[in-house]
């Protein structure tokens, strides 16, 4: 257990070093470590949202109204279907899970129901219920295990979505993760700004492109001339009207948009975009279809530009123009990358971590820690004497070394429960010292010399020490696994301790006094 090989003693010393370079960076700013050369190591330890402050939301995912919205297409597939085939009907309509419609002839009631059965693409499980009522009427009702699917699915996406939307702002270490059935927890440490982020947070970003029509204006629609096929919609300031007349036929859907940048054109900030191969090929024919015309750019619901044709664009590109700041361009073009939202989010919790609180919090786990550190070294240097207490102080401090190497290099989010998990592992990094210590103790004891008392102590004690590490290791695997928050961050840095504790005490403790005995060869133990 005495003897070291060359090639591990340099291991052990080069684990060391890689430890203090690593660990470095975190001595100094983030300002500081910008302006330094990039082939040095510049990984710090993230600080959470408790410990530098920033913004905390739970959302609420307006899941009813992607079900909604589901009924509703499921009404333009009954004008679909059944047009085609001579049934006529009246009162189509959806309301909540439920859409519904009156046959005008009770008699093409079969021949109705036969081609609705083109809705359940499943037959296995079945999306809807399809029931015929008194008087010709048919209700298609979304059955329940449909609902609860399509609900999780809108959730998931919205939880992708934002998480897509906070990485373009480039924030460090966001949490975002589902809280209960339909809401999403946000926690952005270091945002100064709450407000640009719910701003990002609360527009669906549904872009799609319309066709303006021509043939109706504003009054008339607003005085109920509306056709079938158009609709009324807002419009951005600067669009020269409060309100446009569009189609309702979608030309091209944002959806087959691959990215999205903030730009220039003629000094003014606009949204250059590009399409993937099926949205060129849409947005080539349509352009090319429609010269001369205008196509209403439609975000969530309101047209934020209208621009002329003036030629076909077939190259798959194109530019959003408007009344656009620099910093509405850059927001329209992260939540164009991101995707839209399917359901909208509501702010149902906002609150604010002031810096002051994270830095107390800070100043009070650095006071803790010193002076745990300290109680802890003066402890082992009055109980196991000179030698084999400075060997376990410097293996602890090697210890907290080699968990701010770990914490900086796995990009580690630390957080108030993480620092108590570090002045945790201080206390535990000694225990297996303690064990060797006190089992070298007993052997010397009975008359044995001292190079075999500590070669049996450490032979001896080693089972319990991997036994005692393992077992709060798979603690600490558990605790990250199914916690969430601040219990993965005290799991991070118990688990970082509990690794690197075993290396310094079964490696580095054991050079060191293999080291001590083999260059002073004592008569007696001072232990």
């Amino acid at each position: 257990m005495l003897r070291f090989s060359s090639w591990t003693i340099w291991s052990i010393i080069a684990v060391c070093i890689a430890g203090v370079i690593l660990s470095l960076p975190n001595l100094f700013s983030r300002e500081q470590m910008e302006r330094m050369p990039s082939w040095l190591p510049n990984q710090q330890i993230n600080l959470g949202l408790d410990l530098q402050g920033g913004s905390h939301l739970l959302l609420d995912v307006g899941v009813d109204v992607v079900v909604e919205e589901r009924m509703e297409s499921v009404a333009d597939d009954i004008r679909r279907l059944l047009r085609p085939e001579g049934v006529r009907y009246r009162g189509v309509g959806a309301r909540g899970n439920t859409t519904s419609f009156t046959l005008v002839d009770v008699a093409q009631a079969p021949q109705a129901l036969g081609i609705l059965r083109e809705l359940n693409t499943n037959v296995v499980t079945p999306d809807f219920d399809i029931v015929q009522r008194d008087g010709g009427r048919v209700d298609i009702t979304l059955t329940d295990t449909a609902a609860t699917q399509l609900r999780n699915s809108a959730i998931q996406q919205s939880l992708e979505i934002v998480r897509r939307r906070i990485d373009e702002v480039g924030t460090r270490e966001p949490t975002i993760q589902r809280q209960g059935a339909a809401r999403i927890l946000v926690q952005v440490p270091g945002e100064k700004n709450p407000e640009a982020i719910k701003r990002l947070l609360g527009q669906t970003a549904k872009l799609n492109f319309h066709m303006v029509d021509l043939d109706t204006s504003v009054a008339q629609a607003l005085s109920g001339n509306l056709p079938a096929g158009s609709m009324l919609l807002p419009a951005e300031e600067g669009e020269g009207a409060e309100q446009i007349v569009v189609r309702k036929r979608v030309e091209v859907s944002g959806e087959n948009l691959v990215n999205a940048q903030p730009t220039y054109q003629q000094n003014q900030p606009v949204v250059s975009f590009t399409f993937d191969n099926v949205g060129a090929r849409k947005f080539g024919n349509v352009t090319r279809d429609h010269v001369n015309e205008l196509l209403a750019i439609v975000l969530d619901d309101r047209v934020i530009s209208s621009p002329r044709i003036n030629e076909p664009i077939l190259g798959g590109s194109g530019v959003i123009s408007g009344n656009f700041t620099v910093e509405s361009a850059n927001e329209l073009a992260i939540l164009l990358r991101a995707g839209a939202l399917p359901a909208p989010l509501t702010v149902v919790e906002e609150r604010t971590v002031g810096p002051d609180l994270g830095a107390d919090s800070i100043a009070a786990g650095k006071w803790a820690g010193v002076i745990g550190l300290v109680a802890v070294m003066v402890f082992m240097l009055i109980y196991y004497g000179p030698v084999f207490g400075v060997a376990a102080n410097v293996a602890l401090i090697a210890n907290l070394i080699l968990i701010a190497a770990l914490l900086s290099s796995l990009q580690a989010t630390l957080t108030l429960p993480g620092i108590a998990g570090i002045v945790l592992t201080i206390g535990m990094a000694v225990d297996a010292n303690v064990l060797v210590f006190e089992r070298i103790r007993e052997e010397a004891r009975v008359g044995k010399s001292p190079i075999a008392a500590v070669d049996t102590g450490y032979r001896e004690a080693m089972r319990t020490i991997i036994d005692a590490n393992v077992t709060t290791l798979i603690a600490a695997v558990l605790l990250y696994a199914f916690g969430s928050g601040p219990i993965r961050g005290f799991a991070v840095t118990l688990g970082c301790g509990i690794v690197t504790s075993m290396f310094t005490a079964i490696m580095l403790t054991r050079l060191l006094i293999s080291t001590w005995l083999r260059r002073s060869r004592p008569n007696m133990l001072p232990v």
